[in-house]
């Protein structure tokens, strides 16, 4: 690229004329290098930083002394969407893991949300105030990220003087051009690497617009394709793409059927995560389908009933999907969980309009006996609309808690219980099912704790079921909660209910 004029600036020379290009190394050094000529501005404010800084002074054609003081940015203004976004966020970054965090990914709610992980390490454009406060919290220790280990690895800084005065002469933290820091084949190579950047729109397909308006560029060129494909191609890496569900004073929504006036920085290969203050969606290798229904399911809830009608007029849809009021629900994040159980990572949540599949799979696996216990007749199709009840749900007077093993968008469904309330009574009839391999080792209790959580959370006055008298597992299982259990037969069935208020 010619360049005529390079404006830089510098730190003073050392004795061996060696000076620092200082916060903004990016392409400081390669526009130096491409100019004919190069004016350096000699600030003593600039902090001398490590790494592939450097420029000698026989490299400079005129010298100008000026001490200023940096640009220097304040703590970000929080959205009001910032924290659920974070929380959404912090279960998708595992620990160990190697983060990039676009600027507007660096909010204080991020530092809460990663304060309880460990060992992370940072590879990214931008070092903040943000990433140095998690540095100094043991959060980000640099020693697991099977690559540049114990640096933290950055091409520019921005942030506030604080942040300046830490970067001077600091060893733990290495500035190298853009062509070496956002080279997707150097990002790849750190172990679990985890792009975080902001999207400005997507549609309904996994398009992503970032960066740029049709027909008004407001910024340059970003980082952001680098960081995903980079990620992409990491052992255990994994791309998100945070963005508010609306804008403009939640006048318009950021999932849109189409990006009409906005141009697509992200094509719709290059996108895995997503994540909105509604939940977070996998779309790495999803149908359209799948990707219109995981997108509207984190859209804002006065939006949904518009994308689902647009999705369904412009094929993304197919004609036997119809629009239930449950779909404008709120996910209620509160209710989720992992433990450890039996060596296995499983995650106790309530389900989401994108396990549809997982749930018939899950279905499909059970065996005649286990059929007819959660059906009470023999099945062997599990449709759609047939099971569109236990997946389609309000998260109050209907209840469906998932046990699920893997990585989100593609979990495999261990366990399933469900409420269902009756308005007469005010009681939720329940019903449970568990594959044969996990059976009695604990899913269902745990299951059924949370069920009454949430019940009682939403007012519901107790559970009932009716099961065989032969369920044992069944009777059991009403027997673990903490309140007293009714039992009355009736022929070949009992009837179970248990109302929440104390025994004592």
């Amino acid at each position: 690229l010619p360049i005529q004029v390079a404006l830089i600036q510098v730190t003073p020379p050392d004795d061996f004329g060696w000076m620092s290009l200082g916060i903004s190394v990016d392409v400081t050094a390669a526009a130096a290098e491409a100019a004919d000529l190069v004016i350096a501005q000699v600030n003593r404010n600039m902090p001398r930083v490590q790494g592939r800084s450097n420029i000698h002074v026989n490299d400079i054609d005129i010298f100008v002394e000026h001490d200023e003081e940096l640009r220097a940015i304040g703590q970000y203004p929080e959205v009001t969407a910032a924290r659920n976004i974070a929380r959404y966020v912090s279960r998708l970054v595992d620990d160990g893991s190697t983060m990039q965090m676009s600027l507007g990914a660096t909010s204080d709610a991020n530092i809460a949300a990663l304060m309880e992980k460990n060992d992370l390490g940072i590879h990214t454009q931008y070092v903040t105030n943000t990433i140095m406060k998690l540095m100094a919290m043991g959060v980000v220790t640099n020693r697991k990220k099977g690559f540049n280990e114990g640096k933290i690895i950055c091409s520019n800084a921005i942030g506030t003087k604080d942040l300046y005065d830490l970067l001077d002469n600091n060893s733990a933290v290495e500035f190298h051009p853009s062509k070496y820091v956002n080279d997707p084949r150097i990002i790849s190579q750190n172990h679990k690497m985890v792009a975080m950047n902001i999207g400005k729109e997507i549609d309904l397909t996994g398009q992503v617009a970032a960066d740029a308006l049709a027909y008004n560029n407001f910024s340059g060129v970003t980082g952001i394709v680098d960081f995903f494909r980079g990620a992409s191609m990491s052992e255990g890496g994994k791309s998100i793409l945070m963005l508010t569900s609306t804008r403009n004073n939640d006048q318009e929504s950021r999932i849109v059927p189409v990006l009409n006036d906005s141009a697509v920085v992200l094509p719709r290969g290059e996108v895995q995560y997503v994540v909105t203050e509604y939940g977070s969606v996998n779309l790495f290798g999803k149908s359209i389908q799948e990707r219109a229904i995981a997108l509207i399911s984190i859209a804002h809830p006065d939006f949904r009933d518009m994308l689902f009608d647009q999705a369904r007029e412009l094929g993304l849809l197919g004609p036997e999907r119809s629009l239930r009021d449950e779909m404008h629900a709120i996910y209620p994040l509160y209710l989720e969980e992992t433990r450890i159980i039996h060596r296995h990572e499983i995650t106790f949540r309530p389900i989401k309009l994108t396990d549809e599949r997982p749930l018939q799979e899950h279905y499909y696996g059970l065996d005649q006996i286990d059929v007819v216990s959660r059906f009470f007749h023999e099945k062997t199709s599990f449709v759609s609309k047939q099971i569109e009840r236990t997946f389609i749900i309000d998260y109050s007077k209907d209840m469906t808690i998932v046990a699920v093993e893997g990585e989100p968008g593609y979990e495999r469904v261990l366990a399933v219980g469900e409420y269902y309330t009756n308005p007469e009574n005010n009681l939720a009839e329940i019903a449970f099912s568990v594959q044969k391999e996990w059976q009695g080792r604990g899913l269902s209790s745990t299951v059924i704790r949370k069920l009454a959580e949430a019940a009682k959370e939403n007012g519901i006055a107790g559970f009932s079921a009716y099961t065989s008298k032969d369920n044992e597992r069944m009777i059991k299982l009403f027997h673990s909660l903490d309140y007293e259990v009714k039992i009355k037969g009736e022929g070949d069935m009992v009837y179970l209910e248990a109302l929440f208020q104390s025994t004592e």
